[in-house]
């Protein structure tokens, strides 16, 4: 019987990696994506070293269509064959009341999270559904869920891949595709860097004092979700610290 391979975009940092190395272990090949391509080849080269998976890489930025849809049609064919894809790429830009707000953090948002979410999805499920199976994974937030002071647009991306992913499972359904949201609060990672443009002192603040998620825990949902039975789907997962109860009320010691 042949391998499994997952599609991870967003892979050479934070929940991508926690992703591959988790699926990995499970023994899945691994077709990797993201713009940090010397990233991922360490990856690659340490998880066939660790698990003796294969793995593909592709330096890839989501938000270009041409770019994602070239990409992928041009790798091998067996590795089109994916059988879950995980949609983790997405960044938040600026932390901004509305009218103050930055239009190039807006198009970093929207075109990362949204479109670069569909653009994936486009390319990728018409093979899924030739063969009508396969699992779509979005990752989400819990900024899918409420909206936060200065969290405006990016709230509104999450809120909308929250949408994407009940209209995907809609449109899927009778091609027997599984589709799955996860939404995780607080996880340490580099997105807060990101978030405050590398300002490390600011990131560092938002998980002082407080017992974050780990890249690893949203890794173990993601798998959880993938190895359940054909006849059981999990729609959708909000994970949070034990410590945070909303976006915005949390318990520092």
């Amino acid at each position: 019987m042949s391998k499994k391979t997952v599609f991870i975009t967003g892979a050479s940092a934070g929940i991508g990696e926690a992703c591959a190395r988790t699926f990995a272990r499970e023994g899945y090949d691994l077709l990797l994506a993201a713009r940090r391509i010397d990233r991922l080849e360490a990856l690659a080269a340490q998880l066939m070293h660790d698990f003796g998976t294969s793995a593909y890489t592709l330096a890839l930025d989501v938000r270009d269509a041409d770019e994602v849809s070239t990409a992928f049609n041009n790798i091998p064919e067996h590795w089109r064959q994916v059988d879950v894809l995980v949609n983790n790429a997405g960044l938040s830009q600026g932390l901004d009341p509305i009218y103050e707000g930055d239009i190039g953090d807006w198009d970093r948002m929207i075109d990362t999270n949204i479109k670069g979410l569909l653009y994936i999805t486009r390319t990728v499920v018409p093979g899924m559904v030739a063969r009508k199976q396969g699992h779509i994974i979005n990752i989400g937030s819990i900024a899918a869920k409420e909206v936060y002071p200065k969290g405006n647009v990016y709230c509104a991306t999450k809120h909308a891949v929250d949408a994407l992913t009940q209209g995907m499972r809609i449109d899927l359904l009778d091609k027997h595709i599984k589709v799955t949201a996860i939404h995780p609060g607080m996880v340490e990672t580099e997105f807060s860097e990101v978030r405050f443009k590398g300002d490390t002192e600011r990131a560092a603040a938002v998980y002082d004092r407080i017992a974050p998620l780990l890249a690893e825990d949203i890794a173990e949902a993601a798998w959880f979700a993938a190895s359940r039975p054909k006849h059981v789907n999990v729609n959708d997962m909000v994970i949070m610290p034990t410590m945070q109860a909303t976006a915005t009320i949390a318990i520092r010691e």
